[in-house]
């Protein structure tokens, strides 16, 4: 009789001494900068006179927020359907691209995300699911991230990412990646803006906006994949998760067909709106960045049923 292993949950130690700090800061610490940068930015241009504050600045912080959200999912989406699922394969410049995704939206070395999710997939819901929301909706949603197994760190770079250079290179280097995109980049921009006389209030209230958003789409794609993903949950909440998330929080047709390339059907404007991370590789194999894109058959289109059929 195979022996389940023992939930994790319950058998790595929850400390102090034993928090990943880097989890901390990417989950607690970074997205609560974020939301005081956007309140002080406002009540600072409301409140203080010598500021100039316009109506403007606030349509133009949601923008920057929402594009910061589509762009972390796009990296995460990418990374999940093809690197981890080998859904397709892609060429340099979606490779390139999906790299300074990831980074900017903190997910740390590629090498732990494609083995803490191999693990799900090969547990899912069972003892030794790394997020099993069967045993506790907290760990599900960033108690694993907060507290991690050293073992889990230790294990090597999966045998089929190996031949990829973006992807040896970004764990090398994933730190001082980091360092570039999320402090020098805004230290130079913030820079330039004083230097040519810009409002550093509306840049303070930008960056705030794009590390809030941040903050919500790292919290949607665990919550919405890790636990709601698992459990049963209404439907309005399904497709709003499923929106901040690209398409992964679709996570039932996910484990059904786990190496198709979309999570929802091909046609239909609402399914490539809601699913953009699939609607990104659709764009990839146009412009020749991606090939052989595997869609699940009931996304199929009518003739590729039939080919597959005959």
């Amino acid at each position: 009789m195979t022996r389940l292993p023992v939930p994790r949950s319950q058998s790595i130690e929850k400390s102090w001494s034993n928090l990943d700090w880097p989890s901390v800061f990417a989950a607690i610490i970074y997205p609560l900068l974020g939301v005081v940068g956007v309140t002080g930015a406002i009540l600072a241009g409301l409140l203080v006179d010598s500021l100039a504050f316009s109506w403007w600045f606030i349509p133009a912080a949601m923008a920057v927020g929402a594009m910061t959200l589509v762009i972390c999912n796009l990296g995460i989406g990418v990374l999940h359907r093809i690197w981890q699922h080998k859904a397709g394969e892609l060429k340099w410049p979606a490779q390139v691209l999906t790299i300074v995704h990831c980074l900017v939206a903190m997910q740390g070395q590629l090498k732990d995300w494609v083995n803490y999710h191999s693990q799900h997939h090969r547990l899912s819901d069972k003892p030794g699911d790394p997020h099993n929301p069967h045993e506790s909706k907290f760990w599900a949603w960033i108690g694993w991230l907060l507290w991690r197994d050293e073992n889990d760190l230790k294990r090597p770079l999966a045998m089929w990412l190996r031949d990829i250079p973006g992807v040896r290179f970004v764990d090398r280097h994933y730190s001082l990646m980091s360092l570039v995109i999320h402090l020098l980049i805004p230290a130079a921009i913030y820079a330039i803006v004083a230097l040519a006389g810009g409002s550093l209030l509306l840049t303070v209230l930008l960056h705030a906006s794009a590390v809030t958003a941040r903050g919500v789409q790292f919290h949607a794609t665990t919550l919405g994949v890790n636990v709601v993903g698992h459990l049963k949950a209404p439907a309005w909440l399904n497709w709003l998760l499923a929106l901040l998330t690209g398409g992964e929080a679709i996570h039932g047709h996910h484990h059904d067909y786990p190496s198709s390339a979309l999570h929802l059907p091909r046609k239909g404007l609402i399914n490539r709106l809601v699913d953009y991370n699939g609607t990104a590789l659709l764009l990839f194999e146009k412009l020749k960045w991606a090939k052989n894109l595997q869609i699940a058959p009931m996304f199929a289109e009518p003739a590729r049923v039939k080919a597959r059929a005959d």
